[in-house]
């Protein structure tokens, strides 16, 4: 595969990464086919779509909100690092806690940061529950239903806002979401990501945000 070619699916989204930034992008196919084969994380037909449905899907979050510097986020439920690892390259003054309940997975989301020498960034092997920190956001790609979501993360968040949307939960979906979020669902804003990406693969996706 020619990286700098998957990549430009990514690149052409995001012309403002500075150059330390494209190759810590580019050497993701690398290192995720490499761990991919001793433990597996991503699906074997989706690795040679790695930049379109995982890298550039987790930042989405990303043409939503801009991070600031200083902000605490924690990925939950982090599987192979998506979206966090994505995430800590796009915006390397901010701060990310990954956590999975499965530890193979932090072990490769640890591995891929230390290739890529992300310092901002640090793998957990936990569930969300058993986190004792505050954060500023909180995210997560479609790791369970949002209601339950939610009352695993509900008071883990820092009181004082500081970026440009207030504290709250960022989470990635995809389908009709009114039945799945209930209650929560008035309260919540839904922001379609084929209204930035062309591609087909993001037409039913989103990124939800619900303020905490």
């Amino acid at each position: 595969m020619e990286i700098s070619k998957a990549f430009s699916v990514v690149s052409n989204y995001f012309p403002q990464l500075t150059a330390s930034q494209v190759v810590q992008f580019e050497q993701l196919f690398d290192v995720y086919n490499f761990w991919n084969n001793q433990i597996n994380v991503i699906s074997r037909k989706d690795i040679d779509l790695l930049y379109e449905r995982h890298v550039l899907h987790s930042l989405g979050i990303a043409k939503v909100i801009e991070f600031k510097p200083n902000t605490k986020i924690m990925d939950v439920g982090t599987g192979g690092g998506f979206p966090g690892i994505p995430l800590a390259i796009m915006f390397p003054d901010s701060e990310f806690l990954l956590v999975d309940s499965i530890g193979k997975k932090i072990k490769v989301v640890n591995e891929v940061a230390s290739s890529l020498k992300l310092t901002n960034l640090k793998g957990v092997h936990s569930r969300a529950e058993e986190i004792d920190q505050k954060f500023d956001f909180i995210i997560s790609r479609a790791v369970t239903e949002f209601p339950v979501f939610y009352n695993w993360v509900k008071n883990k968040f820092l009181n004082n806002s500081f970026n440009d949307l207030s504290n709250g939960i960022l989470y990635l979906k995809g389908g009709d979401l009114k039945q799945e979020f209930g209650k929560f669902y008035d309260k919540a804003k839904f922001y379609e990501l084929n209204k930035f990406f062309k591609e087909e693969f993001f037409e039913t996706k989103k990124v939800v945000y619900y303020k905490m």
